[in-house]
């Protein structure tokens, strides 16, 4: 990210572009509507509910990993994934301070 000068920005911000970043994309937002459905840990079924091979499906779970959207945990061979609220806390807090907004805006700007 060097480019965009992120040392300009604050740590939220910043944090919020890097939770953004990771939900950009159909294929991750498809593994998390998934893990919403099935409201447990899932352990490699992931890749069969998705169009993508193996690999592929491995790389969007270690984006939204690294963002700290979903958690994962070694269960024998496999990993199991979920949910990992705090990430999805952050962008809550982020969409109700818009909300917020345009509920009060009463159409005083455009």
């Amino acid at each position: 990210m060097g480019v965009t000068k992120t040392e300009h920005f604050t740590e939220e911000q910043n944090e919020l572009a890097v939770l953004a970043k990771a939900i950009g994309h159909p294929a991750r937002i498809a593994i998390i509507q998934h893990l919403i459905k099935v409201n447990s840990c899932v352990c490699g079924a992931i890749v069969n509910e998705l169009p993508l091979a193996q690999p592929t499906v491995s790389q969007h779970l270690k984006e939204l990993k690294n963002a700290g959207l979903i958690k994962g945990n070694f269960e024998g061979n496999a990993i199991c994934y979920c949910l990992n609220e705090e990430g999805f806390a952050k962008i809550k807090g982020f969409f109700e301070n818009i909300n917020s907004y345009l509920e009060n805006k009463n159409n005083q700007c455009c």
